[in-house]
């Protein structure tokens, strides 16, 4: 693989632009409008990728719609990070076939991390001759020469080279959520966990420039924006390429001082190369939420070590006791694994000792998924089924039992909420925290910062009433 970040200039950008104008001239000489359908599977990083797809289309003249029925042309953003999530979209892509039947000019594009496997694209070339096109991450930024290249000749497109990776600046955003916004500070991952495809599908780690980014984020505020996440596959890696001087937190600090009301987060941490520094920062700025998402998968240093994620349980926890010591109201959340390969029961016990002295205020669980070119994907792995999901089944009672016990002791405070929707009867919001809080209210408090005093709870989510 070439390891050399691509920096897509500013002429290859207006060629691009310049397909857009000509799949606009195609559709307006057919006195058409066309639609367009687009699909994410996965992570956020997943889903910012989308919004860029849809700026694209919506620049190539494209509406969009919410179903696959009558499309003109459907794009499934994939995700590899385990196996279910693949079948998932297999078995999507092969009910495609009726609604294409049903609507003969309808294209189809599948894209994101699954196509960055040499397997899947055969597999879908041989197997799926309904599928128009396929790119991988690397080629986001060339999708509208892609889709004229299948618009112009009926032929299909395969952009899959292996390659480490680009960063394209000003592609169009279409966004699909009018207070909340993504914002992509660097792209790839150099971590390479044993049980990870991420690295293999989205290349090296790539920063986009500082001034770059606050650019962004200014615009954003000025649209009206209320919360800003910072994304990338390990964010605490940022400006380690760039040589600038500037790392993670000294871009968060940046934006954080900018104008405007709005809130600040991030994701996701590597613990590894999570700094006091970032702690530091976090617990300086008002505008940063008091929210830390830090993965730390086992809880037991020997399948730390096989999981090849260089720290150690105690280290992690010297982090955590940091962190709380600065700011005693911190959220942490996580990610784990269950049934890492040749993780024992006396292992998998350290990993719940890890969960009730951390005291999580949500977890996000997994059982081991192979992922194929992996290390892991190799291991010896004795244990069954039925004693993973044992295991599964016992840790997600344990983090269930404290994330009731931590919702009960909002019960009486006040919280600070950004009131993000509707579900039924109540609207939803988020506090600093990321917790989730319903009350009765007016539709017109949608996008505002009110005060919530917090009267009952699940396991799951806050209920409260406005505080005048």
């Amino acid at each position: 693989m070439e390891k050399k970040t691509t920096v897509i200039s500013p002429e290859q950008k207006r060629r691009q632009e310049g397909f857009c104008g000509e799949i606009r001239e195609y559709w307006q000489a057919q006195g058409i409008t066309p639609i367009a359908f687009v699909d994410t599977y996965g992570c956020q990083q997943n889903e910012a990728d989308s919004e860029r797809i849809r700026g694209m289309l919506d620049a190539c003249g494209y509406g969009m719609t919410d179903t696959e029925e009558g499309a003109d042309i459907i794009v499934l953003n994939t995700c590899a990070i385990r196996e279910h999530a693949e079948q998932r979209v297999f078995g999507n892509v092969g009910a495609l076939t009726h609604t294409k039947r049903r609507h003969p000019r309808q294209k189809i594009f599948l894209c994101g991390c699954m196509m960055g496997q040499p397997s899947v694209s055969d597999r879908i070339k041989h197997s799926y001759p309904h599928v128009d096109g396929v790119f991988s991450t690397h080629h986001l930024w060339q999708f509208p020469e892609l889709l004229w290249r299948v618009l112009k000749t009926g032929k299909r497109v395969f952009s899959v080279e292996d390659e480490a990776g680009s960063i394209c600046e000003g592609i169009p955003v279409v966004r699909t959520n009018p207070l909340k916004a993504w914002v992509s500070v660097m792209y790839g991952c150099n971590n390479f966990c044993s049980y990870c495809i991420v690295p293999y599908v989205r290349g090296r780690e790539r920063s986009r420039l500082p001034e770059d980014i606050l650019s962004e984020c200014k615009e954003l505020i000025a649209q009206g924006y209320k919360e800003i996440t910072l994304l990338g596959q390990n964010v605490n890696s940022y400006g380690k390429d760039l040589d600038l001087g500037v790392d993670f937190a000294d871009l968060m600090a940046s934006v954080a001082q900018l104008e405007g009301q709005f809130r600040l987060r991030f994701m996701t941490s590597h613990p590894k190369d999570a700094s006091k520094k970032l702690f530091d920062t976090i617990a300086k700025y008002p505008k940063i939420c008091k929210q830390f998402h830090l993965p730390f998968q086992s809880g037991n240093d020997r399948v730390l070590k096989e999981m090849n994620r260089r720290y150690t349980s105690a280290q992690y926890l010297e982090l955590v006791e940091y962190g709380r010591k600065l700011m005693p109201d911190l959220i942490l959340t996580s990610d784990v694994i269950v049934g890492f390969p040749g993780e024992t029961e006396e292992e998998f016990n350290d990993t719940l000792k890890l969960i009730e002295k951390v005291r999580y205020d949500a977890l996000f669980t997994f059982i081991f998924s192979p992922r194929g070119g992996t290390p892991a994907a190799s291991m010896p792995d004795p244990a069954t089924k039925a004693e993973k999901n044992a295991r599964f089944d016992r840790l997600v009672t344990l983090q269930n039992q404290i994330s009731e016990e931590k919702h009960r002791a909002y019960i009486g405070s006040v919280q600070r909420v950004l009131v993000d929707g509707r579900d039924g009867d109540l609207l939803t919001s988020r506090t600093d925290g990321g917790r989730l809080v319903r009350f009765m209210g007016e539709d017109a408090l949608i996008g505002s910062f009110i005060d919530v005093k917090i009267a009952d709870c699940t396991t799951w989510s806050l209920f409260g009433e406005r505080v005048d």
